[in-house]
């Protein structure tokens, strides 16, 4: 027999309530229909009123389960603890996994250094995956995606007009420039300036969105709307704008390239969307993996081509074309940013939306450039750009994020 003190005594009850004012006609104790022990009936005593009294001690028979004893009451408390620690902590981790994606520039430092000491630690992943990881990311994009966000942005048709622009027009120009630069001004290869002008002829990068988020979190939805219309819409403008710029250097396959697109974003992000509309309760078990795995897919898909076109990037001229998509990117984000200051300076939150457009102006989907760079062009140096651009519009968005956090506060 064991002996159930005061003090534990009083901890069952608040726990599992099994001292309850009641008529006790019988010596068993009963917990969600299941025995738990058996007291002495002369261990209980009720008063006129209804209240219930327990005399001390009062002793439990042992339980034999399984071949080996116990006392239920120190069981079902070893439960209770056991169960409510578990869910603690699988609360925890599910949380951890959400706020992944506030690990992304650190992933991307991480990655870019890594591939630049040790190249084998990306070589793994080949061009071939390029297509796949950034499905994956559009799916997640997709997939955390929903009508009410796009019908709220879609109440800012200038400010999403201005994006577009920004997209579409001013950055392909700075592209055209800084790619007719790289081959008359500094000699480099053909194939290097076509890179640069692809580069600038993509849709808006999903980084922009998350960055707009750090910064200004209530422009978050319309942010997300301006890279989705530019990225919809990137099966057609960008082969256009390819064959445009690059179409006279070298050659452009624009039906290639729409179905590519069709499949890389269109396909995964309609995927999500339908998902997360026709099965809410998978895309909501499948939601807090997906920051953690797109880090994960982010940083390879970033470390990979630095790995792959090590060579290109250490050469002679790596430090050139460093130097010419630096320049481009920086003049992207200021445009963007004065751009937006100019026609909108009557808008309340005119500083926030300055912000969110120059993200949108200044960052692209390089990793879709670069997609399309393995793909269509045959000569690998066309991809060596977007994989310069990859890291370099990441590291300055992120830095531009401290800077205007720190100005706000």
């Amino acid at each position: 027999m064991g002996v159930i003190s005061p003090i534990e005594t009083l901890f069952l009850k608040s726990q599992h309530r099994l001292l309850q004012p009641r008529n006790y006609s019988y010596p068993l104790v009963f917990h969600n229909t299941r025995r738990v022990a058996t007291f002495p009936c002369n261990s209980f005593s009720f008063s006129s009123q209804g209240s219930c009294s327990v005399d001390f001690p009062i002793q439990s028979n042992l339980i034999s389960q399984n071949g080996k004893s116990s006392y239920p009451w120190r069981r079902y408390v070893s439960e209770s603890d056991s169960n409510e620690m578990y869910h603690k902590k699988v609360s925890s981790i599910m949380e951890t996994l959400k706020q992944a994606n506030s690990f992304i520039p650190h992933a991307i430092l991480l990655s870019t250094i890594l591939a630049l000491l040790y190249p084998p630690s990306f070589t793994w992943f080949k061009p071939r995956y390029f297509v796949p990881g950034l499905g994956f990311m559009m799916f997640a994009v997709g997939i955390n995606s929903n009508e009410r966000d796009f019908l709220e942005a879609l109440k800012r048709p200038d400010a999403i007009f201005a994006g577009y622009i920004g997209q579409y027009l001013i950055k392909p120009l700075l592209g055209y420039i800084f790619g007719v630069i790289a081959v008359s001004l500094f000699n480099l290869p053909t194939s290097i300036g076509a890179g640069i002008m692809l580069v600038s002829c993509v849709s808006g990068a999903q980084l922009s969105n998350y960055t707009t988020f750090l910064t200004d979190p209530s422009l978050a939805p319309l942010s997300i709307v301006m890279t989705s219309v530019s990225t919809a819409t990137a099966v057609l403008v960008t082969p256009m704008l390819s064959l445009l710029l690059i179409g006279k250097k070298l050659p452009v396959d624009v039906i290639g390239m729409i179905s590519s697109i069709l499949q890389v974003v269109v396909t995964p992000i309609a995927a999500g969307l339908l998902l997360n509309r026709l099965f809410p309760r998978l895309s909501n078990a499948i939601k807090p993996f997906l920051p953690a795995l797109t880090v994960i897919d982010m940083g390879c898909c970033i470390g990979a081509p630095l790995a792959l076109n090590i060579d290109s990037i250490l050469s002679p001229f790596g430090a050139t074309i460093l130097f010419i998509v630096i320049t481009f990117h920086l003049l992207a984000f200021v445009a963007g940013y004065f751009f937006t200051g100019f026609f909108f300076s009557k808008v309340p939150d005119v500083k926030a939306l300055q912000r969110t457009i120059s993200y949108e102006t200044g960052m692209q989907s390089s990793l879709l450039a670069l997609a399309l760079a393995t793909k269509f062009f045959q000569d690998p140096l066309v991809g060596v750009p977007p994989a310069i651009s990859t890291v370099v519009m990441s590291l300055m968005g992120v830095s531009l994020v401290t800077i205007w956090k720190n100005r706000k506060e």
